[in-house]
């Protein structure tokens, strides 16, 4: 079967600097069927699922629905709905959980705050196993339910972590895709035995490397150079580095990346196509998708 998951693998398209951009996570749970765009496809009220990403628009937030794995009926009786918001950014990042009754309170919360790390005291901390945010909306697109949903039900069925399926996160072509939390590095081409690696890595505040797309608290250059960093020292844990400072604009950045004990580094990043074309998406035409290379990295004499 010819769909873009197997087209980007047999491409060997770098999985790196490919992750979603948010600093902070809004997870509403939504039981029942997505569709492509679920926040107002779905059993959401649609002026809620609006009016939540408009609010979300520009402020560092991303919303996304979460479901428990199996089976999605919903007969509409009014229920509880779990509600997870993590903040990612490394040496900051926390998860809180709560419930609400309608969606709608979710409109009462400062975005700006949140996408800047403030909680503003919703929920509790969560202090269990590290969240597992697999996508399986097949109706955005189908490798995601098609690959997602097996990787999903199995590592629920193994316990030992905290898994829901998620609606998107981005880059149907590496499916099965994960998010992790609280770190907020997303993993692409996943099997069951990376995912089990990234999830026992979470439990230790630590990031695994292999199938590794990046930091979501990083824009693509500076998760390109996170993860470069990271595969030139061996640092794992997933609070030591941070990005600095980024120099320059598209397609060529100079991005600075610190270490908590004083040590820095400088990465060249280029921005160029990746080719030959391919779709980025099932039943999407052919498209030559961003790619972020390593150009050059070196020890910033003093440190930062």
């Amino acid at each position: 079967m010819s769909t873009c998951t197997n087209a980007s693998a047999e491409l060997a398209e770098p999985l790196a600097a490919t992750a979603a951009t948010a600093q902070t996570w809004l997870l509403l749970e939504q039981s029942g069927p997505w569709g492509a765009k679920a926040f107002t496809a779905s059993h959401l009220d649609p002026a809620v699922g609006r009016a939540l990403e408009q609010a979300a628009d520009g402020t560092g937030v991303r919303v996304a629905l979460i479901r428990r794995p199996g089976r999605h009926a919903d007969c509409h009786v009014p229920s509880r709905h779990e509600v997870l918001v993590a903040h990612v950014v490394p040496g900051r990042s926390w998860v809180r959980r709560g419930e609400i009754g309608d969606p709608a309170e979710l409109l009462e919360l400062d975005f700006a705050a949140l996408g800047s790390g403030g909680h503003q005291g919703f929920g509790e901390p969560h202090s269990g196993e590290p969240v597992a945010l697999v996508c399986t909306n097949g109706k955005r697109d189908r490798c995601c339910a098609l690959y997602g949903r097996p990787l999903a039900a199995r590592l629920a069925a193994e316990g030992g972590s905290d898994v829901w399926e998620i609606t998107h996160i981005g880059g149907h072509r590496f499916a099965p895709t994960m998010l992790v939390l609280p770190s907020g590095y997303a993993y692409g081409r996943v099997g069951a035995d990376l995912a089990r690696s990234a999830l026992k890595s979470a439990r230790d505040d630590r990031v695994a490397l292999d199938g590794c797309r990046g930091a979501s608290a990083w824009d693509k250059p500076g998760q390109a150079a996170d993860l470069a960093v990271r595969a030139l020292t061996g640092e794992v844990r997933a609070a030591a580095l941070t990005v600095a400072r980024t120099d320059g604009s598209a397609p060529a950045w100079t991005v600075r990346v610190a270490h908590t004990d004083g040590r820095a580094w400088d990465v060249d990043i280029t921005r160029s196509a990746a080719l030959p074309p391919r779709p980025e998406s099932c039943g999407a035409a052919p498209g030559s998708p961003d790619r972020m290379d390593v150009t050059g990295i070196r020890a910033v004499a003093g440190g930062r």
